[in-house]
C-alpha cells in the first residue's frame, strides 16, 4: 500500500542534471517555430497587396495602390521579375490631433515579383486606374504552350 497516496505527499523522482536543460531547449525550439509560422493577417507589413494571375500569352500582376499617382511609380522589368517602387503620401493631420488607429503608412515601398517564366521585356503594358495597377507582361515565346500536332 503506497500511503503517500493517501495522505498527497509528493513522489521524487530522480531527475538527471541535465533534464533543465533539456527543458529549456524544446522551450527554445517552441519559440523559434512559432516565430518561423507567418502571419495569417492580409499584407502585414508588405505594401502594395498583388495578385498575379496568368492567360496563354501573358501575365496580369494586379497591385492595389491607393492615393499612389502614375509619376510618383517607377516600373521594370528583369529577366522573369517586376519591380514596383514609389512612394505613397497620406495627408498630414492637424496639430494635436491624436491618433486612435494608424495602419497606413506614407513613404517609399518597393516589391520584387518573381513571374513563373520567361517573359518579353518589349511587350509591357501598365495602367493605373482607380487606385488599381495593372501591369501586362507578354511571356516570351519559348514560355508559350505550343500544340504538338500527333502523327500515326
Amino acid at each position: 500500500m503506497n500511503y503517500r497516496q493517501y495522505v498527497n505527499i509528493p513522489t521524487w523522482k530522480f531527475r538527471s542534471p541535465l533534464d533543465e536543460l533539456y527543458r529549456i531547449r524544446k522551450q527554445m525550439e517552441e519559440l523559434y517555430q512559432d516565430s518561423t509560422v507567418p502571419t495569417q493577417r492580409a499584407g502585414a507589413g508588405v505594401f502594395p497587396l498583388i495578385n498575379l494571375t496568368e492567360d496563354k500569352n501573358s501575365y496580369y500582376v494586379r497591385a492595389e495602390l491607393p492615393g499612389v499617382k502614375a509619376d510618383e511609380l517607377d516600373i521594370q522589368v528583369t529577366a522573369n521579375n517586376l519591380a514596383i517602387s514609389g512612394e505613397r503620401k497620406i495627408a498630414a493631420v492637424a496639430e494635436g490631433a491624436r491618433y486612435h488607429r494608424r495602419e497606413r503608412e506614407a513613404g517609399t515601398f518597393s516589391r520584387m515579383i518573381g513571374l513563373p517564366g520567361d517573359i518579353n521585356p518589349d511587350k509591357v503594358d501598365a495602367k493605373l486606374k482607380n487606385g488599381l495597377l495593372t501591369v501586362v507582361v507578354s511571356k516570351a515565346e519559348v514560355a508559350k504552350p505550343k500544340q504538338i500536332a500527333v502523327s500515326s
